[in-house]
């Protein structure tokens, strides 16, 4: 076997849980094979890379090895090479539990500092 549908590739390698998500997220144009968006029966081949967004982000992965039937994690991990740059971590901005009431004047201040704001600028 030298080439697998993309659709069917994602899913194996469980990038998708489905792979009616797969050939949507390629119909929607969230799949690029190197560098051009395509159709889910698209063909892959070793060596080609493969742009995912997903959730706002990119994945990048460099087709190692061609599955078309899901396997475990492990064998999966084996059959492409990762190589999506590391997230900046995002600190949560004051969330508050739904239902937990008003905020106390403490807690006011704490969101207000989290936020950037200072005290002077509020009175």
């Amino acid at each position: 076997m030298d080439a697998a549908r993309v659709d069917r590739w994602l899913w194996a390698i469980r990038v998708y849980k489905t792979r009616s998500a797969a050939t949507t997220a390629c119909r929607a144009g969230h799949v690029r094979v190197n560098g051009d968006k395509v159709k889910a029966a698209q063909q892959v081949r070793v060596g080609d890379e493969l742009r995912i967004r997903i959730a706002g982000f990119d994945r990048i992965l460099i087709v190692r090895q061609l599955l078309v039937k899901r396997v475990g994690a492990p064998i999966a991990a084996l059959a492409y090479d990762d190589r999506t740059p590391e997230r900046e971590p995002q600190a949560a901005l004051g969330l508050r539990d739904r239902g937990a009431g008003r905020p106390t004047k403490r807690e006011r201040r704490d969101i207000d500092k989290l936020r950037g704001r200072n005290d002077e600028s509020f009175g």
